[in-house]
């Protein structure tokens, strides 16, 4: 996930402030960036990572399945993924089962695919697959895409949320309102993860909710039926209940939630 940047102008000057003068001397980390970089550069873990960002633990096989790859050379990727920290595994049984590491890296990787979409467009057609990805998916462990960025629109504009920079803030009228459709959080001590935070949407270029808050979102709509996994990749197909629900709730428009 990447923060949204007030303007242009406000974002060079804070990335700018406590740098170096000396154009010489290179960041303390530049070779712990440069190699993770150069992990995700590689296509097939980049597929590999993509896959995961469904946020379900995935086994070698379904990994090499997703990346197109043959499953030994699945192994010898997700070895160096281990090797960088970028996904972690655990064992029940005989089966080993991959997911990504923090969320940290969820935000990582999903900065970078908003870096690529704004680069130069590739010479490929957008297919079905694309436009379910655009219109909803899941992020790790939120929403993201054209339903997504409505929500957040939604609940700011009823004064749910209030966003400040990278963060967001629940209102007590906020509270309120998600109390009444079944979100209510509780106070966790010791946890470092926001309750609320903002992420640039790499499809829609405007931002849609993360943290604690955009958790609790998916997984209402999850159980509630108003959305389900559309198949192997990330994108979320949303049911005809769900279109009911959004217009009643969030008071979405048909042509912001339309089904294929």
């Amino acid at each position: 996930m990447i923060e949204p940047f007030a303007d242009d102008a406000a974002a060079g000057h804070r990335y700018t402030e406590g740098m170096s003068s000396n154009p010489t001397t290179p960041p303390a980390n530049a070779v712990t960036i440069s190699s993770i970089a150069a992990l995700i550069g590689d296509p097939a873990r980049a597929n590999i990572l993509s896959a995961l960002m469904g946020g379900k633990a995935l086994t070698a096989g379904e990994l090499a399945f997703c990346a197109h790859i043959t499953p030994q050379t699945a192994s010898s990727h997700l070895a160096k993924l281990l090797d960088g920290q970028l996904v972690a595994v655990e064992k029940q049984g005989r089966h080993r089962y991959f997911r990504l590491a923090s969320v940290a890296v969820a935000e990582a990787f999903e900065s970078l695919s908003g870096l690529a979409a704004a680069g130069p467009a590739r010479q490929r057609t957008t297919g079905p697959r694309d436009v379910s990805m655009r219109r909803a998916r899941t992020c790790y462990d939120h929403m993201a895409g054209t339903l997504a960025v409505a929500i957040t629109d939604s609940l700011v504009d009823r004064g749910v949320v209030v966003i400040e920079d990278r963060s967001g803030l629940i209102t007590e009228d906020g509270s309120r309102f998600l109390s009444g459709i079944g979100i209510t959080f509780k106070a966790r001590t010791g946890s470092a993860r926001p309750l609320c935070r903002t992420c640039l949407d790499w499809s829609e270029r405007r931002m849609h909710l993360g943290g604690q808050l955009g958790a609790s979102l998916l997984t209402k709509s999850l159980e509630q039926n108003w959305v389900r996994a559309a198949g192997d990749d990330r994108a979320l197909t949303i049911t005809r209940s769900g279109e009911h629900a959004f217009h009643k709730i969030f008071g979405l428009g048909t042509d912001l939630i339309w089904r294929p």
